[in-house]
């Protein structure tokens, strides 16, 4: 059992997450003090010792705002690390830049390698995120990396939320067909996928579905949806095979662009994120969204980790 004592920062805005996590706790957020000057620079400010402490900065990252974010993190993990806390974790549900995994062209950068070596020279000891867009992220770390995962909480919404016995689990590309699979083994379905052709970035040129999905619920499963201009293209190839309704369950909710006009033009029945990235007020633009609360899986992460017990319980486990 540890001897110090949970403190839980967050920034001064997007702050909802952490306010639902510290509940969960029963702990309330350290006061802070976030300043910005007529130049955007950033001042930050704690308003209580945290010396000695076990240290949890709670960070929703979401679109439009991901490099003032990143600073802000930064500098709050700079001042915990100057104000001599004993240990600096990052809860980043959302992991910024984590599609720039590799070098894929000439002359590219590995911006998520980049985050990794800026959050450890900032001071941080540890880093708590969700479904990872690729897993090989853990490795680009110094420091500890705790991936977790949010298909339990996907499987119980499903369970509550859709009639499982007419339901087929679809993968929008071959990149996701493991996840696919793993949700389909536990919910004991079958899965489908879709392969497409992208033109460029963002933009696909052509699908194919691969399986039967006749008079079948169809839920697509997704680590992000960015346009949704996919999730909006495979539910017509879907409807086009006969398919009885689309609905789609990602972790990261970007919805960036004309990902809401997208949504509501198109055939999807319900799109439903997890709150790892902040989308309230795009929900109310958008009657088909809906929402997966996970401040359980991570309140729970936070009380193990503080405990020294083990985590990998949460991988198969969503807390109530």
């Amino acid at each position: 059992m540890a001897t110090n004592s949970i403190k839980l920062l967050a920034s001064d805005t997007q702050r909802g997450l952490a306010e639902l996590v510290a509940k969960r706790l029963g702990l309330p957020l350290t006061p802070v003090e976030v300043k910005r000057d007529s130049n955007k620079e950033v001042s930050f400010s704690i308003g209580e010792s945290i010396r000695d402490e076990d240290i949890y900065i709670i960070m929703q990252i979401g679109s439009g705002i991901v490099n003032d974010k990143v600073l802000e993190l930064l500098i709050m993990i700079n001042a915990c690390k100057t104000a001599s806390a004993r240990r600096i974790t990052a809860i980043l549900p959302n992991f910024p830049y984590a599609r720039q995994d590799r070098k894929d062209k000439s002359r590219a950068p590995i911006t998520a390698k980049l985050m990794a070596d800026m959050l450890t020279t900032a001071g941080c000891n540890h880093i708590i995120t969700m479904d990872l867009h690729a897993a090989q992220i853990q490795g680009f770390f110094d420091t500890p990396v705790d991936n977790l995962y949010a298909e339990p909480s996907v499987v119980r919404y499903i369970k509550e939320n859709v009639s499982v016995d007419n339901a087929i689990i679809i993968s929008p590309d071959a990149g996701g067909a493991k996840r696919a699979a793993s949700l389909a083994d536990r919910l004991d379905l079958n899965f489908a996928l879709i392969h497409k052709e992208r033109a460029k970035a963002n933009e696909v040129s052509r699908m194919v579905l691969v399986g039967d999905v006749t008079d079948k619920i169809c839920i697509i499963v997704d680590d992000m949806a960015d346009t949704c201009g996919t999730l909006a293209k495979a539910a017509e190839i879907l409807l086009d095979n006969k398919a009885k309704s689309v609905i789609a369950i990602v972790t990261h909710g970007i919805l960036s662009g004309k990902a809401i006009e997208n949504i509501n033009k198109s055939k999807l029945q319900k799109v439903v994120c997890t709150n790892t990235v902040p989308f309230e007020e795009k929900m109310k633009q958008c009657p088909k969204l809906d929402a997966i609360d996970v401040s359980g899986v991570l309140a729970e992460s936070i009380r193990r980790l503080h405990n020294g017990e083990s985590i990998s319980f949460l991988f198969r486990n969503a807390p109530y």
